[in-house]
């Protein structure tokens, strides 16, 4: 694969194989030869959100391996909702490096994969050296189970996460359309979006009973930095694989909060890379400022981005990713 950036040709040969982890099988991307670099993408993602990071942390001499999570593109989909408790994610990843025989990595994370990447580097810090999160700061475990939380914040107010709470509800409306829904929910997280009335308050601002997409503007083509092509891939696996195992994911956060009560008070001690985008919502509901006192080596990185901070700005987060992992300790 080769991606193009500021007109120079980067190639490294990116392999596709399934392994075994945790009881389910997983795809997985990887490229390059050299220490361990773990890439977790987010929602609604898969490896190919790190397409232009891999060939690039590749040659620079890096083994870079992003996997689909559980739920997405070619990786199982169990059906049970607990299947997506992030203790097992962190065990599917836990499994990677050992089949890589490694015994540690850097992981790196985006929107979902940030907090799998924090919660990895804060209870296994044996197994990851350092830590790079995108558009999701670390966030300190809440007060009370977050769902619950989030109920008493919004009450009568429409926010995604509750409405992608009752099972089958979310999983049908992207999927009665997936191109559309995909285009849209591309359009309405990125920097671009920012500049369209419309999409700011059709995220929020509308009844609880209202569906994600009710009040988007209809839009045509794509952002700028996405091609056609591009978005023709993740529709062809959303199509395949549906949408109700990323969905769960969201259905777990209160059952985390049970699961992992030794996340209370944890600090972050390795190496810590924070990307955000200057025009990310998601900074509206996940402040940063809070996790400067729990993770105690960190640097702190805002480009002109939204939310899909590594397909939108590849050149800069990949300088930002390759300068932070030489900058480490061999």
């Amino acid at each position: 694969m080769t991606t193009q950036e500021k007109g120079r040709s980067v190639t490294a040969e990116i392999t596709h194989r399934t392994i075994k982890t945790n009881g389910i099988n997983m795809h997985i991307a990887e490229a390059g030869k050299g220490p361990l670099v773990l890439m977790v993408h987010g929602f609604p993602e898969l490896w190919y959100s790190w397409r232009h990071q891999i060939p690039a942390i590749a040659e620079a001499g890096f083994h870079v391996v992003a996997p689909d999570v559980r739920g997405y593109g070619d990786s199982d989909k169990p059906h049970e909702i607990e299947a997506y408790a992030m203790k097992e994610h962190l065990a599917d990843f836990l499994g990677i490096l050992d089949e890589a025989g490694e015994q540690q990595a850097v992981i790196v994370g985006h929107d979902w994969g940030a907090p799998m990447a924090w919660t990895s580097a804060s209870l296994y810090p044996e197994r990851y050296r350092a830590v790079v999160a995108l558009s999701i700061p670390y966030l300190p475990r809440s007060p009370m189970p977050p769902i619950q939380m989030m109920k008493a914040m919004f009450q009568n107010n429409f926010f995604y996460i509750l409405y992608f709470q009752e099972p089958g509800v979310a999983e049908a409306e992207f999927e009665a359309d997936v191109d559309g829904s995909m285009r849209q929910f591309t359009w309405g997280a990125s920097a671009e979006g920012r500049n369209i009335p419309g999409f700011a308050n059709a995220m929020a601002g509308k009844p609880k009973d209202s569906k994600l997409f009710e009040g988007f503007p209809h839009m045509e083509g794509l952002p700028p930095w996405i091609t056609e092509e591009e978005h023709a891939y993740y529709v062809e696996k959303f199509k395949k694989g549906g949408f109700r195992g990323p969905i769960n994911r969201y259905r777990n956060m209160d059952r985390d909060w049970e699961q992992l009560p030794e996340l209370q008070g944890k600090r972050i001690e390795q190496p810590a890379l924070f990307i955000e985008g200057d025009k990310d919502g998601a900074a509206t509901f996940a402040p940063k400022d809070p996790m400067k006192q729990f993770v105690t080596n960190l640097k702190m990185v805002s480009l002109d981005a939204g939310h899909w901070t590594q397909q939108e700005k590849p050149t800069q987060v990949n300088a930002e990713i390759i300068s932070f992992l030489k900058s480490l300790p061999a």
